[in-house]
Order: C-alpha cells, then sequence, then structure tokens
C-alpha cells in the first residue's frame, strides 16, 4: 500500500468504528500517524497499531491474475 493511502479506521478502545482518515506513516514506535476529520477541520491523529484496525478504501481488483502479496 502508497502512502498516504485513504483508510476506514476502527479502534474499540477509542469507540471509531469505520471512521475515515489518511494513513499518512506508520511508526515503528507502535503507532499509526492518520489524518482524520473531526467537525469541519482535519487534525493529524496517532493511533496504537495494537487494537486498530485499518481498511484501504478502495477495494482489491479480483479480475487481476498477477496479484502479488506483500508479506
Amino acid at each position: 500500500m502508497e502512502l498516504p493511502a485513504e483508510v476506514l479506521i476502527h479502534n474499540e478502545l477509542l469507540g471509531v468504528k469505520g471512521g475515515r482518515g489518511t494513513l499518512l506513516q506508520v511508526s515503528q514506535d507502535g503507532y499509526y500517524e492518520v489524518n482524520c476529520a473531526f467537525g469541519e477541520r482535519i487534525h493529524r491523529t496517532l493511533f496504537p497499531i495494537q487494537g486498530t484496525v485499518l481498511i484501504y478504501r478502495q477495494p482489491e481488483d479480483t479480475t487481476r491474475r498477477d496479484l502479488e502479496i506483500e508479506r
């Protein structure tokens, strides 16, 4: 996934379910750096990797046969 990436955010601890954001960076210190809209403004937020699920907003093209999964 190339950054920045449009994502959906799920974090039970913070009560975020399907929040929209832009993933800017994945830190080696254990957090995602994400721009999120709160009200009418965009705020830079840090979500802990442990307990946070990010889903890429653009679905995968399942018709491609040359898909390679990065691990």
